[in-house]
């Protein structure tokens, strides 16, 4: 008979807290599937996939039962709950501030490490039940599990689920009431892993099984020589993938629809609205009397043609990659392998995710910094994005401003931000106190992503995009014009002249684009394209708004994540890093 036919110990009565709901602790340790029975739990979206450390702050959302609707918390995952990192603290914090049950997720594939917190979560006495995830992958690696042995082990009713399809997780909801609190009681370390001896000798039965064409990828892979290999090859593959599918979506789909459906609705908008502030507003300046989607800046012209029918298709396209390279699993051996490399320059390999991350969009790229352990290697990799790390609406405005004047121009963008983000990590490395720590990661097997979780995740980031993207980019239109109309601008210009003009070789009048960069750099970057700039400025140009100050958006997520001080001496860094770049360069071009 297991636990959860028993009723000796039983939990009694629902226990309703005083604002009227139960709350509920999803906990587990990282990339045991958490995040995807959150979602499924809930309907609240959070981002799951094939690495450790998804879930950093905690998510909370309803679950009904029976009737009754509960606070579901998605707990920080965590290997233990003597904290060695910022999310093991907060599981804890959690726990310790108690709660009516705990669902447990196991990772069936790896019970004897998932045990090590296990027996931690039921020495609070807490009504748990636990779900034995991943028993599929399990099977198929001929691991066998005797799960009513188990459940008399640990006390507490345990269900067999498949996250990423569903399977049990309906068991979870309806067994609820059958949570128990287990007879299981606080343990020395020495005692915790002897227990888990004697549990993993009861109940786990190993089979042999030969190696899968997946085991001698992962192999091949984390391989010190040829695991780096194959991490150029495949980051220059997905590179030169997104740019084919951002393209095509850009020829085939989104140029068409502008021109054929857009455009026509604008030109009667332009003539009703005839000449006045209103048009100037909305339209935009006139070019041989017709609309110029990138060049007339305005709200409802180059406002959402830029946004929406230049950066959106490689947004698309570049999660599209990156989704599934995270789901795959390759991105915790990228950072193994690139590890030794990483660590000269103050950060370890796993801040090589937060990084790709970035390529998409800096505001993700800085939050995902929060899986590095100290404050120092946080601020080094928050700083190198910001600089360093083009957001994919910066590269898709490459091709309109470098484009004319030849590829040579677009590959120097890269090449420059590469030098200057190795230089300046390495001087960062050995000017700041304190050391990088050694890098300590789960590498998960590799996994055929999910169709539909792909998706799920791909429209998740799309929709971010469109929230975060559209105020900011119409409202700094908005500004630029009424600034325009005003005459700021074109003083600004003015006073900035000698500095443009000296030390960068820049006309006055791309003063305007650089601060405009503050809301949004890609529609900054489009106000270059009328200036009429040589090659040689067009480049420096581009450079140093790469460089300097990020979005509005990611200067608020630095200031949250690393503070106020820190925010102001990542923004020095920025500036003079980008003066400095651009000064080169400048002379570089002058003097060839």
């Amino acid at each position: 008979m297991g636990c959860k036919d028993c009723g000796a110990c039983s939990a009694g009565e629902t226990p309703i807290r005083e604002d009227g709901r139960m709350r509920i602790l999803l906990m587990g340790n990282p990339n045991v599937g958490k995040s995807v029975f959150f979602s499924r739990l809930t309907g609240v979206h959070a981002l799951s996939s094939n690495y450790p450390g998804t879930t950093v702050g905690f998510t909370q959302g309803v679950i009904r039962h029976k009737g009754l609707c509960a606070d579901l918390i998605d707990v920080p995952g965590a290997y233990t709950l003597d904290p060695t990192n910022e999310a093991e603290e907060i599981a804890r914090r959690i726990i310790n501030e108690g709660a009516d049950r705990v669902i447990l997720v196991i990772d069936a594939t790896a019970l004897e490490r998932n045990l090590v917190m296990a027996l931690q979560v039921l020495a609070y006495h807490i009504p748990t039940i636990i779900a034995l995830n991943m028993t599929d992958e399990a099977r198929h690696k001929g691991i066998l599990l005797d799960v009513e042995r188990l459940e008399k082990e640990l006390g507490v009713p345990i269900y067999k689920t498949v996250a990423t399809t569903g399977s049990g997780i309906s068991d979870i909801v309806d067994n609820m009431d059958k949570a128990r609190v287990s007879g299981i009681t606080a343990m020395t370390k020495e005692e915790r892993w002897q227990k888990i001896g004697h549990i993993i000798a009861e109940v786990q039965t190993v089979t042999h099984r030969h190696h899968t064409l997946l085991d001698r990828a992962e192999d091949i892979s984390a391989h010190p020589l040829f695991g780096g290999l194959a991490g150029i090859v495949i980051l220059t593959l997905s590179f030169t993938l997104i740019r084919f599918l951002g393209e095509g979506l850009v020829d085939h789909i989104f140029d068409p629809i502008f021109e054929n459906l857009w455009l026509p609705l604008l030109n009667k908008l332009s003539a009703f609205l005839g000449e006045g502030y209103l048009r100037s507003l909305l339209i935009g300046r006139l070019f041989d009397g017709a609309i110029d989607l990138e060049q007339s800046m305005g709200v409802l012209s180059t406002g959402f043609y830029v946004e929406f029918g230049m950066v959106l298709p490689y947004i698309i396209a570049f999660y599209a990659a990156l989704s599934f390279l995270e789901d795959l699993g390759y991105l915790p051996r990228l950072a193994v392998v690139f590890d030794a490399l990483l660590h000269r320059f103050g950060i370890h390999g796993y801040a090589i995710i937060p990084t790709l991350l970035g390529f998409g969009c800096n505001v993700p790229g800085i939050l995902a910094t929060r899986v590095l352990e100290s404050k120092r290697e946080r601020f080094i990799a928050a700083t190198l994005i910001s600089v360093g790390v083009p957001c994919v609406s910066i590269q898709a405005m490459l091709a309109s401003t470098l484009g004319p004047f030849g590829v040579k121009y677009i590959a120097s963008v890269y090449v420059v931000l590469l030098i200057v983000w190795l230089i300046l990590g390495r001087l960062m490395n050995l000017t700041l106190s304190g050391f990088s720590p050694e890098l300590i990661v789960e590498i998960p097997p590799y996994r055929i992503p999910s169709l539909k979780a792909w998706m799920a995740k791909l429209w998740f980031r799309i929709k971010d995009f469109f929230l975060e993207a559209t105020p900011l980019v119409l409202g700094g239109i908005f500004l630029v014009n009424i600034l325009d109309m005003a005459g700021i601008l074109e003083r600004i210009g003015r006073a900035l002249t000698p500095f443009f003009h000296k030390v960068l070789g820049l006309p006055p009048s791309t003063a305007v684009p650089v601060v405009m960069g503050m809301f949004r750099k890609d529609i900054a970057m489009g106000l270059l394209i009328p200036l009429n700039l040589t090659a040689h400025q067009m480049l420096v140009a581009v450079i140093v708004l790469s460089m300097t100050f990020p979005c509005i958006a990611t200067f608020v997520v630095m200031w949250k994540e690393l503070g106020a001080l820190r925010m102001l001496e990542a923004s020095a860094l920025m500036i003079c890093s980008a003066v400095a770049a651009g000064a080169l360069l400048n002379l570089l071009l002058a003097a060839l």
